[in-house]
């Protein structure tokens, strides 16, 4: 166990992929959140274990700043002081953090970049899913980037600029190439294809609220 300020760390964890730690100080932890682990607590009791609980097991002033999905994987950023917590949290809803994602999508994808400026908003009556609203949605841009295209597959990176609820997901899908494992807004050919998401957050850069430094931390994508 390293030196910490009392308080913050109680104990390393002993195994990964449980609990994946990618960094951690005084201010901030920084974990690769595994596909199909909630970033918070649902409802139900059965709901309990979360990205949040694993990590409050072994630093237990760990606060949630932000979320992925269920079944979105890689890298969130945990507040351990309240002063970095408010700071990071600052930066997200100014919109002055950088984060960039990697998704296999069904079908090869004409060009090689664009953006995507739709809005998006909930599809009240198939909650949780979320919808292209032009009326009443919140504004959302993505930026996609080829990688490499393999079959009837395309693998993409995607830079959003705004961080609204199943954003890039939507987005994939208003181009008519959902992403593979997309259990809400796939074909069945592509839902099949996989057998999990194919979303991973790979970068998250921030400015350090100690440091002063812009800082970016990566997870290798697992697929």
């Amino acid at each position: 166990m390293q030196n910490e300020p009392a308080g913050i760390l109680t104990y390393d964890p002993p195994t990964s992929p449980w609990l994946s730690v990618i960094h951690r100080d005084s201010d901030i932890l920084v974990l690769d959140k595994p596909s199909g682990l909630l970033s918070v607590p649902g409802k139900p009791e059965a709901h309990d274990d979360c990205l949040q609980e694993r990590a409050r097991k072994f630093y237990r002033n760990a606060m949630t700043i932000h979320r992925l999905d269920k079944d979105t994987s890689g890298i969130v950023v945990m507040g351990m002081t309240r002063k970095a917590h408010a700071n990071i949290s600052m930066q997200f809803e100014k919109r002055q953090t950088t984060k960039s994602y990697i998704a296999c999508v069904w079908g090869s994808v004409v060009g090689n970049e664009g953006d995507i400026d739709l809005p998006i908003g909930s599809d009240w009556d198939n909650r949780p899913k979320q919808m292209i609203d032009h009326k009443n949605g919140r504004s959302a841009q993505t930026h996609w980037e080829v990688i490499t295209r393999e079959g009837n597959t395309t693998r993409l990176r995607l830079t959003p600029t705004t961080g609204r609820s199943h954003q890039l997901r939507v987005h994939m899908l208003s181009l008519g190439h959902p992403i593979l494992g997309d259990v809400f807004y796939g074909s069945i050919e592509s839902r099949n294809a996989t057998t999990r998401l194919q979303l991973h957050a790979e970068t998250l850069g921030f400015i350090h609220p100690s440091t002063g430094q812009f800082c970016t931390y990566s997870a290798a994508c697992p697929f």
